[in-house]
């Protein structure tokens, strides 16, 4: 690892990156979070990355809410039981993925990014029901999905809010607007449970966290300005990162294998 100043400093850059681009794109993110722990801040271990950063992109989302809810775009009700029902599966995941070796695991991460950025180069029907209520036919659609969501987040240490957008859209019928702004509460309670599970086993860099949160926070607010700005744009901005996803995954695959 390189010097401690220059570990900070790249830690909170990197953290700022991540911040933006979940406020920007909800759904993928955070998915660079553990590539950028590994290749960039220097971390060696794949499952500290991953517990490290699972702990921060918890934080940022928790934060990044707050500006989707004063923009009234979050559906609580239904955000809520889908991140309840995908806590217990965040769990799980997370406790299988701390048994299994960690290249093996950087593989299986490689693969996920993959599908992340597949999912995003789809375009995406933005129409749907903004006045959607929570009822119980939708709660019993929201519960199977949000716990096989959570169980994703949680093994690949990812906030799976590309699974949760347009879970959310099936389940309900929601704009994507509100999936994406709502799929920032179960980031943040999937991120929250699988950094727990991790940190019982000591698998967390705190210091690190620390940085990390600090650049995302303010990442974050340049992200929700963005997001404004992009709103014109949007699938185009979409599909580059998507591009730009598939070339870290990558190289993700080919360090996993030995490269």
């Amino acid at each position: 690892m390189p010097g401690w100043a220059e570990t900070a400093a790249l830690a909170a850059g990197s953290g700022a990156l991540v911040g933006a681009l979940l406020a920007l794109f909800g759904g993928g993110g955070s998915v660079l979070a553990t590539p950028l722990l590994l290749y960039v801040v220097g971390l060696r271990d794949p499952h500290i990355a991953v517990g490290t950063s699972a702990a921060a992109v918890a934080f940022n989302a928790a934060v990044n809410v707050i500006g989707h809810w004063w923009g009234r775009r979050v559906k609580w009700r239904c955000a809520w039981v889908f991140a309840l029902a995908g806590f217990a599966g965040s769990l799980a995941g997370s406790t299988i993925a701390k048994h299994v070796d960690g290249q093996r695991l950087l593989l299986y991460f490689a693969i996920a990014m993959a599908a992340i950025a597949l999912s995003m180069l789809r375009r995406t029907a933005s129409t749907g029901d903004p006045g959607v209520r929570l009822s119980w036919q939708l709660t019993l659609r929201l519960v199977p999905i949000g716990l096989a969501t959570g169980f994703a987040a949680g093994f690949f240490g990812i906030g799976g809010g590309f699974l949760i957008v347009p879970g959310l859209m099936l389940a309900t019928g929601m704009p994507l607007a509100n999936a994406a702004a709502s799929s920032l509460v179960s980031v943040a309670i999937f991120g929250a449970a699988t950094a727990a599970n991790y940190a019982v086993s000591g698998l967390v860099n705190w210091p690190i966290t620390a940085l990390f949160i600090a650049g995302g926070v303010a990442g974050g607010a340049s992200g929700l300005r963005g997001a404004r700005l992009l709103a014109a744009r949007a699938h185009l901005a979409r599909r580059l990162f998507a591009v730009l996803i598939l070339l870290v995954a990558s190289y993700v695959a080919w360090r996993a294998l030995g490269g």
